[in-house]
């Protein structure tokens, strides 16, 4: 859906139901032109980006992954030759009449905790620690988090 006429790009129904789902599998693009998916914890804060449009942020949290660099994970080396990215928060449920799903487009970019990012980088640290109890024994504040500038949101289904 593009955005909406009051210059919104989501609606208050579509907020409510990324707050209430836990999960979401982004995908990026692999070198190769590939869709790369992985599943991930995100945050959406009242933070917009620099172009107004609001933000979802997602850790490079220490989960076990194929490096120990958080700057060589895969999707991070992807979002460094093409920042386009897709994330699809989704409900499942036996009553298939209750299934729905976001997919949101957008730009992500890698928000370091220096210099001019530090209290950006903070206040997604909270927000991540608040959303997730996990996080309080990860040093998210010494890592990247992934900041994704949403332009345009798809919905299907019940998302009330």
């Amino acid at each position: 859906m593009p955005a909406m006429p009051n210059g919104e790009i989501l609606t208050a129904a579509e907020r409510r139901f990324l707050e209430g789902e836990r999960r979401a599998i982004l995908a990026t693009t692999a070198p190769d032109g590939r869709a790369r998916l992985v599943p991930v914890c995100f945050a959406l804060t009242g933070q917009v980006d620099r172009l107004g449009r609001p933000v979802i942020y997602t850790p490079i949290d220490e989960k076990p992954k194929r490096s120990l660099d958080p700057h060589a994970v895969a999707r991070v080396s992807d979002l460094f030759v093409l920042p386009e990215v897709t994330l699809i928060v989704d409900r499942w449920d036996e009553d298939w009449g209750r299934l729905a799903w976001l997919r949101l487009y957008g730009s992500g970019e890698l928000l370091e905790p220096q210099a001019h990012e530090r209290e950006e980088h903070a206040a997604a640290v909270v927000a991540l620690r608040a959303r997730y109890p996990q996080y309080a024994t990860h040093d998210l504040a010494a890592r990247p988090i992934i900041r994704i500038g949403i332009q345009r949101v798809v919905s299907w289904g019940e998302i009330e």
